[in-house]
């Protein structure tokens, strides 16, 4: 197999981590990021990445369109030959779907952060899906065993999260007045502490501001500590999420509180409201209780 993706052309710059989270738009142009492992290599691996995303989930149709975009706008900037650029594509999803499930299964199995594995049923269900409508023109017998083997695998079929619908309910609010009560009398959930991370309202231009105001966000989305605790709680709820669907609970809460309950605490609440819309069986509710007091 890699006797086969070297044959490829690759003398053009390749990012190697070309994923819809390392793209970013403002003023609806698109910015890139985490690029500093680029090299030169070959055009199919990146188009590859991005489009068999795990957790992106896009419907095969969807790929094959946006596939074919990318192909008419390449042909205006060089001269392409699509039949041999098709006949190495897939060679490189499969290499890049490789490459995503063994960091999965490493950061998730080995270093034990439970949200890596969530990725894992999307990309097995790339996998299923290369099986069944591939075929490459070369005889890869041993690997395609092993890629069924890892279909057949009961703990990683176990993975995909259950049929249950699960409401999230995500807060905010000041310590200053108290811990929030939850009306689903289930205890509380997880309640996260924002006093440690750095404070937008110490400064007079974000005081009249609050977390859902872009200059607040561009401000907190430059501390790396905020990303870290960020990540950490969603890591956190995640799990939790995952857990419940299988066992059938209903609902969870996740609260986020610091000083004025204005700034951080609604940041962090409006970002894993983000981060968990969207997902399969997944209802989000949010509320911001300080910002209610202030009338918005």
């Amino acid at each position: 197999m890699t006797k086969f993706l070297l044959s490829a052309g690759r003398d053009y710059f390749l990012y190697r981590d070309f994923q819809s989270r390392n793209v970013m738009l403002l003023g609806g142009n698109p910015f890139f990021l985490d690029y500093q492992g680029g090299r030169r290599g070959a055009l199919q691996y990146d188009i590859a990445s991005l489009l068999f995303d795990a957790k992106a989930d896009l419907p095969p149709e969807l790929r094959q369109q946006l596939l074919d975009h990318y192909l008419d706008t390449l042909a205006g900037f060089i001269e392409i030959d699509r039949e041999l650029f098709m006949q190495h594509f897939y060679a490189y999803v499969y290499v890049r779907s490789m490459q995503a499930l063994g960091a999965y299964g490493f950061r998730g199995f080995y270093e034990r952060k439970p949200h890596f594995l969530q990725s894992v049923p999307y990309a097995l269900k790339n996998l299923r899906w290369l099986l069944h409508n591939v075929n490459l023109p070369i005889a890869l017998p041993t690997l395609m065993d092993a890629f069924k083997s890892i279909l057949g695998s009961d703990k990683l079929q176990g993975l995909a999260p259950g049929p249950g619908n699960v409401t999230v309910r995500i807060r905010s609010f000041s310590f200053h007045r108290g811990p929030l009560k939850d009306e689903t009398g289930h205890g509380g959930g997880f309640v996260f502490d924002a006093r440690s991370l750095p404070n937008p309202g110490r400064e007079e231009r974000f005081r009249t501001l609050t977390g859902k105001d872009e200059p607040v966000a561009d401000y907190l989305n430059q501390q790396e500590s905020v990303h870290q605790f960020l990540d950490s709680a969603a890591a956190l709820v995640d799990a939790s999420v995952s857990d419940y669907q299988r066992r059938g609970f209903k609902s969870l809460m996740a609260s986020f509180g610091c000083t004025g309950g204005q700034h951080r605490s609604v940041y962090l609440a409006e970002q894993l409201a983000k981060h968990l819309r969207g997902r399969n069986g997944v209802e989000v509710l949010v509320r911001h209780r300080e910002l209610e007091n202030l009338g918005e």
